[in-house]
């Protein structure tokens, strides 16, 4: 079974990486960014929330497949993203890296559409600003490399922390992020993207076992031959596990949560 884990390369040749690419209609390629959809898929399935009536909350999905992806298994989703007009404030419109609504969420049709258009909906949510009224409904949540974008590190420990509150009982949340390689120390703390040490991804840890909620995490850095080449701006499309951002080597992290039944 996965656990909480840095972006490898072994992880390419994997059952349920080929799996799960398959069953997003991916090709094939070395981009940590297939991985995190790949990761957040096989975490969740293999501990059980990809049921039929199971309730999943999705934040920042833009375009993802995930929220068609995991319909397709009978869940009913949630798929958030900021509200537009925070959106067009960031950027995120420009970029088509936004959604506001459930149009383009399928365009893959990895799940049939009246079961799509019955189980798929969306609402306007600031990562920053998860009201209550979430709290204790849902099955499962995730975001895939959303939440280094909520402004600043201890931003987005807030942000898994408050997530999780949205977990019922016995429920499990994954979600992706930036992981620097380079420092335990110096890191980007503030600003558009924010990169995570080691040191915060352990203080969200210990926070959230303290508060009825699990999280392991394996820090081990790949060794395969592809892991030396880190990827420069602009970015490419094929091999694409490691790159710079402002002088730091990241890659992406996966985080599972549960919640104790």
């Amino acid at each position: 079974m996965l656990q909480s884990k840095l972006c490898q390369a072994a992880d390419f040749h994997s059952d349920w990486f080929r799996n799960a690419s398959e069953r997003m209609k991916e090709p094939f390629r070395y981009h940590r960014k297939l991985w995190e959809f790949c990761f957040i898929y096989q975490a969740l399935l293999e501990r059980g929330m990809l049921i039929p009536g199971n309730h999943g909350l999705g934040f920042g999905v833009g375009r993802e497949p995930l929220p068609a992806l995991f319909a397709s298994h009978g869940c009913k989703i949630t798929a958030t993203d900021l509200p537009v007009h925070k959106a067009v404030e960031q950027g995120w419109v420009g970029s088509n890296q936004h959604t506001s609504d459930v149009e383009g969420l399928n365009e893959r049709g990895l799940c049939p559409p009246d079961d799509f258009a019955r189980l798929v909906f969306f609402q306007p949510l600031d990562m920053n600003e998860i009201d209550e009224s979430y709290y204790g409904k849902y099955d499962f949540t995730w975001s895939s490399c959303a939440f280094e974008h909520c402004g600043s590190i201890e931003l987005g420990k807030r942000f898994i922390i408050n997530q999780a509150k949205c977990l019922k009982p016995g429920g499990t949340a994954v979600h992706t992020t930036e992981f620097n390689l380079s420092s335990n120390d110096k890191t980007i703390g503030t600003g558009p993207v924010v990169l995570f040490r080691k040191q915060d991804i352990e203080s969200m840890a210990e926070e959230l076992n303290k508060s009825g909620y699990s999280m392991e995490v394996d820090f081990t850095v790949g060794t395969l031959p592809l892991e030396r080449y880190i990827d420069f701006p602009p970015y490419h499309e094929d091999y694409h596990l490691k790159l710079l951002i402002g002088g730091y080597v990241s890659t992406s992290i996966g985080l599972i949560i549960t919640r104790d039944a």
